[in-house]
C-alpha cells in the first residue's frame, strides 16, 4: 500500500494476534494526538488459510454449527476474513482538506494477561484493565458509554471471561448497557477483527442503530447486560469496542459520534 500510494512516512507492523487491528488504530491515534503525525492510515487484515484453519481446529475452538456469542449453548468460533483501514487525522487537518468526518476516536487502552497462552483469565482481569484504561484516556466513565461491541468469539471460555469483565467494569450500568458481537454475522477476522469492528461501530454511530446478534437463542445467565439480538434503532453517542487475542493481548477503543 505504501508503494502504491507513494507514502514516505514510517511504517509499523503490529502483530498482536486478534488485538492487532485495534492496537494499530490505537497506536495511530496516539501518534496524532501527541502531534507526531497529522494523518495516519491504520487498520488490519487477515485471510483464511489452511494453516489458520488447522490451528484453530487443533485447539478444538471451531464451532461445528455457527458462531453464537454469549449463548448458553455456544460451542466455538467461526472463522472469517476481511480488512479495514481508517484514515486518522487531527481535526485541523481534516477541516482544512474538507474531509467528511465519520467519527472521533475518544480513547484507547491496552493490557496484557499472562494467565495462559490461549485462554483468558476466568475473571477477565486484563479485559477489565483495558476497558478501564480506555475510559481513563477518554475521560469517560462507564455510565457515559452507550454501547459495547464485545470481542464475543462464541467460545465458552472467552465469552464467560468477557462477560465477567464487562459486568465488573460497568458496575450498576451493566444492567442497562447494550452489548453485542458482530462476529455472529461475519465470523472472527483474527488480525482484522479490531479494525473491522471499529468501522462497524462508526457505521452504527453514523446511522444510529445497534448491531444485532441474530444467532443467539438462549442468553448465557452470566450476561447481566442486555444482548442486542435484533436490529435496533437507538440514539447514542459513545461506543466501546473490545479486541482480545492469544498471548494475553487485550485492546479497547472508544469511538464517539461526530456532532
Amino acid at each position: 500500500m505504501a508503494e502504491h500510494l507513494a507514502f514516505r512516512g514510517p511504517i509499523t507492523v503490529i502483530s498482536n494476534a486478534c488485538a492487532s487491528g485495534a492496537n494499530a488504530i490505537g497506536h495511530a491515534w496516539e501518534l496524532v494526538r501527541r502531534g507526531r503525525a497529522e494523518r495516519v492510515f491504520a487498520g488490519g487484515y487477515d485471510a483464511l488459510s489452511q494453516l489458520v484453519f488447522a490451528g484453530f481446529d487443533a485447539l478444538k475452538a471451531l464451532s461445528p454449527t455457527y458462531c453464537r456469542p454469549f449463548d448458553a449453548h455456544r460451542d466455538g468460533l467461526g472463522l472469517g476474513e476481511g480488512a479495514a483501514i481508517l484514515a486518522l487525522e487531527s481535526l485541523d487537518h481534516a477541516q482544512r482538506r474538507g474531509a467528511v468526518i465519520l467519527g472521533e476516536i475518544a480513547g484507547y487502552g491496552a493490557a496484557t494477561d499472562s494467565h495462559h497462552l490461549t485462554q483468558p483469565h476466568p475473571n477477565g482481569d486484563a479485559a477489565f484493565d483495558s476497558m478501564q484504561a480506555a475510559c481513563a484516556s477518554a475521560g469517560l466513565s462507564p455510565d457515559q458509554i452507550d454501547y459495547v461491541n464485545a470481542h464475543g468469539t462464541g467460545t465458552p471460555l472467552n465469552d464467560s471471561a468477557e462477560a465477567a469483565a464487562i459486568t465488573r467494569w460497568a458496575g450498576a450500568r451493566a444492567a442497562s448497557l447494550p452489548v453485542s458481537s458482530i462476529k455472529s454475522g461475519i465470523g472472527h477476522l483474527l488480525g482484522a477483527a479490531g479494525a473491522v469492528e471499529a468501522v462497524a461501530c462508526l457505521m452504527a454511530l453514523c446511522g444510529q442503530w445497534l448491531p444485532p446478534m441474530s444467532t443467539v437463542r438462549t442468553p448465557d445467565p452470566s450476561c447481566v447486560f442486555p444482548l442486542i439480538v435484533e436490529p435496533t434503532e437507538r440514539r447514542f453517542r459513545c461506543a466501546l469496542t473490545n479486541s482480545f487475542g492469544f498471548g494475553g493481548a487485550n485492546a479497547t477503543l472508544i469511538l464517539r459520534r461526530w456532532e
